[in-house]
């Protein structure tokens, strides 16, 4: 199974600039089973960073195979979310601007 290192860097290649332009967002993952990381998405830019963000603006939990496979599109993120293997924090319609972010 891939690493969250591993996921993050294939997120980083994956991010569509043109998607964030005027956002100012941050986004917490909590991986049930491996470590935790957050995007900072600011005007066209995406940083990540490992451990926890101060304020996330939406706080996504999953385990690290749900989070492979939404990031490369073998699942579906809300079908993930009504099936219980994606819970979300804080605001979670901006959770749905992740695949306009990172395309898969």
């Amino acid at each position: 199974m891939t690493s969250v290192a591993d996921i993050t860097s294939t997120m980083e290649s994956k991010f569509n600039p043109a998607a964030a332009a005027g956002l100012d967002l941050v986004f917490q993952f909590n991986i049930e089973d491996d470590s935790n990381f957050n995007v900072t998405i600011k005007d066209g830019t995406c940083a990540i960073a490992q451990g926890d963000a101060g304020t996330p603006n939406v706080t996504l939990i999953m385990d690290k195979a749900t989070l492979e496979g939404v990031m490369t599109g073998e699942t579906d993120g809300m079908q993930a979310f009504m099936a219980g293997k994606l819970r979300a924090e804080g605001d979670m319609m901006l959770a749905l601007k992740l695949g306009e972010l990172f395309p898969a």
